[in-house]
């Protein structure tokens, strides 16, 4: 187990050297000038070329690259532009926030999308899994950002039992920071929900019909033994799967979420990155990010082995 994992981080080095070459590449084409953003409306094209010398951003792209690629086998993300402050205590202050998120959403998704899955296989061709089926086109369908606002409009606006917007950290209030997570995680679990129902829904059927299920209700065994025992564990791998790469999504999700619900997060600083010409901290972020897929994709490898012991790794 211990030199797969070991093989497949190293095998992701390439992977993750080509990451940071078109992040690079990506940023450089962005149209407008970091230095005159900066300055405003005081920018002269002598103020530009020195802010431009200060900030590196007059030498060439290759040596720029070559400067951030020996920072980052440092540890060094580099100083943002925008705040002249090193960019890794600003992501390590905003990434906890998203990953909260992302974890609650997450949770969300497993507790509505595996019983509806389960729900809708046992009964199969009837109106619970019709019903499932809807929902769950519906939960994939719906975009983030409308749904988002629904939320608002119902829970906040209407009934005004949840703030619409903000953050407030666990360690200052617990209860606070639950029920303002509320809102962003249904809207950002939901289409996770629905892939895993539907993922839930066909595997269940192909393993409902094996003959070791068969066998195993002719023995006398509790219909829910055979159902969560038997024949979900054995269905698992495919969900396991979706899960592990719908991930990824959630931290694109992320961005549109925080910004509906103004949460201080991952996602927003990577928009006013964008907006500001920061090129260190956008960097730092889609590096970051694609880092984060990159080990959920062996997290979900090592817990095939953990759901069917018959999958062994060397």
């Amino acid at each position: 187990m211990f030199l797969f994992v070991l093989r497949r981080l190293i095998g992701g080095l390439p992977t993750l050297l080509l990451v940071t070459v078109m992040v690079f590449a990506l940023t450089r084409i962005l149209p407008g000038d970091p230095a005159r953003l900066l300055l405003g409306e005081e920018a002269t094209p002598e103020l530009v070329a020195q802010i431009r010398e200060e900030l590196g951003l007059n030498r060439p792209i290759l040596v720029q690259y070559a400067d951030w690629l020996w920072g980052l086998v440092q540890g060094d993300l580099g100083r943002s532009i925008r705040g002249n402050e090193q960019v890794a205590p600003i992501i390590w202050q905003k990434l906890p926030t998203t990953l909260e998120l992302s974890f609650f959403s997450l949770l969300v998704a497993i507790l509505i999308g595996l019983p509806a899955g389960v729900l809708a296989a046992l009964r199969r061709n009837t109106a619970a899994d019709a019903s499932v089926t809807v929902l769950a086109l519906s939960g994939i369908s719906i975009p983030n950002f409308f749904l988002g606002i629904l939320l608002i409009y119902l829970f906040s606006i209407r009934l005004a039992w949840i703030p619409p917007s903000g953050y407030v950290e666990p360690w200052v209030d617990l209860q606070k920071n639950l029920l303002l997570m509320l809102m962003p995680a249904i809207t950002l679990g939901t289409a996770l929900a629905g892939a895993i129902a539907r993922f839930t829904r066909n595997s269940m059927l192909e393993v409902l019909s094996q003959d070791y299920v068969r066998t195993a209700r002719a023995k006398g065994l509790e219909g829910r033994v055979v159902v969560y025992k038997h024949a979900l564990r054995n269905a698992a791998i495919p969900v396991v799967t979706v899960i592990g790469l719908q991930l990824g999504g959630l931290l694109g999700g992320a961005v549109v979420t925080e910004q509906v619900f103004s949460i201080p997060g991952f996602g927003r600083l990577l928009v006013d990155s964008v907006f500001n010409r920061d090129f260190p901290v956008l960097q730092a972020v889609v590096l970051i990010s694609a880092l984060a897929v990159f080990l959920i994709n062996v997290l979900t490898d090592l817990l095939y082995a953990a759901i069917d012991p018959r999958i062994r790794y060397h």
